[in-house]
């Protein structure tokens, strides 16, 4: 019989599996299309908790969650004759847990011990909270240090899954893992980091972590090092994780003195809308606002998402657009004869409020004298 899918895998709201989870400011996760619906219909309470939203709500994409789905298959699920250890076992995981904490363990040992862990936890994720407290975070971490580079990506690919419990993010981050991710966007391989900088984009979900993170050494620098060099997948999670990363105020002037502005405007002139969503963070700085005035072609490619982005890019581009022509008379004027102006006037009636609201903000700001 095959197995069911995690019930963390289904929106609260529709019951269907995610397809695009994003995070409330609550911390609750929601399949994007649900809760947009629900934000659409004036509601600006959390649907689980009922507690007030901030306006404008915001919407984090939860791309730890969405890695998850998107690879899940049934074997991933180990059958209960496959997995030699019983939950209900505290010997049995200390077992595990000694393997991964001695030196004298092989790194094959280790590799079936990782293994076997994660696929506890993906058949019963209620067991992260004891997994964490019975001390095998502290011995996953030691594992994230080896030279071996299956082993390595095996144990950050495991952290991911102990961060998906709120209750486990703070404890990784005391824990030491930010020095050990940051480790591993600058050291290990492709996929690896990509699954570091995922790591970090759940771990920064709590308010709490995001300046913690922010001020590690290297920690932002590091993401912005994986944008500029990294392809595909890798520069994906890397925005993602810049995105949440500053969310919190204090971590965008670190970005962009990191140099993170022209490296988003190259990623963004080729096509990742990302980009342009952190850009909108990074403007709500005096420095990231001087900073993507100072590149040349900055308003040209914020104005083509503004004309033929997806509704994210349109809002990104609108806002950060929005607050450099707060700053500047002559990129107001270049925005005007962009044809901006009449784009957002047209955009005032949308139906989607956030895009409504900030084209009718920025159309007042270049109507202005």
């Amino acid at each position: 019989m095959a197995n069911e899918l995690p019930e963390y895998f289904k929106c609260p709201i529709s019951l269907e599996i995610m397809s695009d989870p994003v995070i409330l400011s609550s911390g609750h996760t929601f399949d994007r299309s649900s809760i947009q619906r629900w934000l659409d219909a004036g509601h600006r309470t959390c649907p689980i908790t009922k507690l007030p939203l901030p306006d404008p709500p915001t919407l984090i994409p939860n791309h730890a969650l969405r890695s998850l789905i998107s690879n899940y298959t049934p074997h991933h699920k180990l059958a209960p004759h496959r997995v030699n250890l019983d939950p209900d076992s505290p010997s049995r995981l200390g077992s595990l847990i000694s393997t991964l904490s001695s030196l004298r363990s092989s790194v094959e040992a280790k590799v079936e011990a990782v293994s076997r862990l994660a696929a506890l936890i993906r058949s019963n994720p209620g067991l992260r909270t004891r997994v964490t407290e019975s001390g095998a975070a502290s011995a996953v971490l030691l594992c994230v240090d080896s030279d071996d580079g299956v082993l390595r990506h095996k144990a950050i690919s495991l952290i991911l899954e102990l961060s998906l419990d709120d209750d486990n993010k703070v404890g990784l981050v005391a824990e030491g893992a930010v020095g050990k991710l940051v480790a591993a966007l600058n050291g290990g391989s492709s996929t690896t980091a990509a699954v570091a900088a995922t790591v970090l984009t759940s771990l920064a979900v709590l308010e709490v972590n995001k300046a913690t993170i922010g001020a590690y050494p290297g920690a932002v620098r590091s993401l912005v090092s994986l944008l500029s060099t990294g392809r595909g997948r890798d520069r994906k999670e890397a925005a993602t994780a810049l995105f949440t990363i500053c969310s919190f105020p204090e971590n965008r002037r670190r970005a962009v003195d990191c140099g993170a502005v022209p490296v988003l405007l190259s990623m963004a002139c080729s096509g990742l809308e990302r980009a342009i969503e952190v850009l909108g963070l990074l403007a709500k700085c005096k420095e990231g606002r001087e900073e993507i005035i100072r590149c040349d072609e900055a308003v040209g490619i914020l104005v083509k998402y503004v004309k033929s982005g997806i509704l994210r890019g349109v809002q990104y581009g609108l806002l950060t657009l929005n607050l450099i022509c707060c700053c500047s008379e002559s990129v107001k004027e270049e925005v005007k004869n962009e044809g901006v102006l009449e784009i957002c006037l047209g955009l005032i009636d949308n139906d989607n409020e956030k895009i409504s609201k900030v084209a009718s903000n920025l159309a007042k700001v270049l109507q202005e004298d």
